[in-house]
């Protein structure tokens, strides 16, 4: 279907364009941010954004390498959970100790949309509308509980 370079392309242009679409969005806090590369400031908790060939998702990854770590930072954002229920206005799923794809253990919350193929562009539409609002609550939500996973 796609090679490699094909492939790698199509995803760099998606995400160069979601960039696009979302750059005059500034954070929570008033100021410009690469939404794309949302950076969280603290180590080991990362906000991932994913457009595959048979989904797309968003979420908090814990990637912390102590297990038991990665578990009390899980249970430190479960204390939060009707706040980001509430932000987000949606219930998201809640995995502890996954494995990601380079075999890693991570814990994550997320919410997916199936059934898009970011290989198709007549799906970026669908896509971006997914991610976009999410983000922007996302980063909101972490702008009032960040301070509580920085000591």
């Amino acid at each position: 279907m796609y090679n490699k370079a094909e492939t790698s392309r199509i995803r760099s242009e998606f995400w160069i364009a979601f960039g696009q679409y979302m750059k005059p969005i500034p954070n929570s806090e008033g100021r410009r941010i690469n939404w794309p590369n949302y950076k969280t400031g603290v180590r080991n908790i990362y906000f991932r954004m994913k457009a595959e060939r048979d989904f797309a998702s968003i979420g908090i990854e814990l990637g912390h390498q102590d297990e038991e770590l990665q578990e009390l930072y899980f249970d430190q954002f479960a204390q939060f959970k009707k706040m980001l229920e509430a932000t987000m206005g949606e219930e998201w799923s809640w995995k502890l100790h996954q494995e990601n794809e380079f075999g890693q253990a991570v814990s994550r919350i997320e919410k997916i949309l199936p059934a898009v193929n970011v290989m198709n562009e007549n799906d970026w539409p669908e896509i971006i509308s997914f991610l976009k609002p999410r983000i922007i609550a996302l980063d909101e939500f972490w702008s009032n509980v960040k301070p509580g996973f920085e000591s």
